[in-house]
């Protein structure tokens, strides 16, 4: 049976406006919109794709790349295609070693992983069906969080949190060869983070019953406005930052 901690049919209900909102969120898409630049003939596959938002901000930036989504939860699927109904999204778990529906085998020339791994008990088999997606030479972007784990993280079924080196690992052993990994978003990305973590228990409660159309309290819009601001100006690249991320490819397989 499922438990609380990864029932994102009901995560995605609670939480997806606050999440809209969240301006470590935001800050993440400025990462992958700059290690992802997509061709106008691009196929971009959100590997765990949420609610959408990515998904969106990224057919904003490349409006001719056709976007697919793959999501395990029904409520994240049904949000994203009213957000983006130009895109397909697929209700899949890429836990189960069940082959792509044939039109999109070996179909992604970019892919995105953004906030996935870290939810899962194995990593590594999310990754290895995610690359029957992907076309011989497709560039991924992966980010992950690193640093401590707060009470919301774990609340939302965070397993793990990495290390740039962890990362690397993982993602050779998917078959990867990986172009880079940084930590990223020194000092604003930890800055919030510890704010995060102060919070405890009282985020979730905050988040979940904040007595507003958004779900989100007065003092927890009040902090992610100054933050928006903070991260507006943060550098994306530094070698302490918790938000960990990679860009990697999938290799040319040879002829015959």
């Amino acid at each position: 049976m499922e438990s609380a901690r990864d029932d994102w049919n009901e995560h995605w209900q609670a939480y997806h406006e606050a999440t809209a909102q969240n301006p470590a969120a935001r800050f993440r898409r400025r990462i992958v919109e700059r290690l992802l630049p997509a061709g106008v003939t691009e196929r971009i596959l959100d590997i765990g794709s949420g609610q959408g938002d990515l998904a969106l901000h990224l057919s904003r930036r490349f409006p001719r790349a056709q976007m697919l989504g793959l999501e395990y939860s029904a409520s994240g699927v049904a949000i994203s295609r009213r957000k983006l109904p130009s895109a397909i999204f697929l209700q899949c778990d890429l836990l189960a070693d069940e082959p792509p529906p044939a039109e999109y085998s070996s179909w992604a020339t970019r892919g995105v992983c953004s906030e996935v791994l870290e939810h899962v008990d194995d990593p590594l088999r999310l990754l290895r069906n995610a690359l029957r997606y992907c076309a011989p030479g497709c560039r991924l972007v992966v980010t992950v969080p690193g640093g401590p784990m707060s009470a919301f993280d774990q609340f939302i079924g965070h397993r793990k949190h990495y290390a740039t080196r962890t990362l690397r690992g993982l993602l050779e052993e998917a078959g990867l060869h990986v172009e880079r990994v940084a930590a990223m978003g020194f000092p604003v990305f930890n800055l919030y983070r510890l704010a995060v973590i102060a919070r405890g228990d009282k985020l979730i409660q905050e988040v979940a019953s904040g007595g507003n159309s958004s779900g989100v309290s007065a003092p927890a819009r009040l902090a992610m406005r100054a933050f928006r601001g903070f991260f507006a100006v943060n550098p994306l690249f530094d070698r302490w930052g918790w938000q960990i991320a990679a860009v990697a490819r999938l290799p040319y397989r040879p002829a015959g």
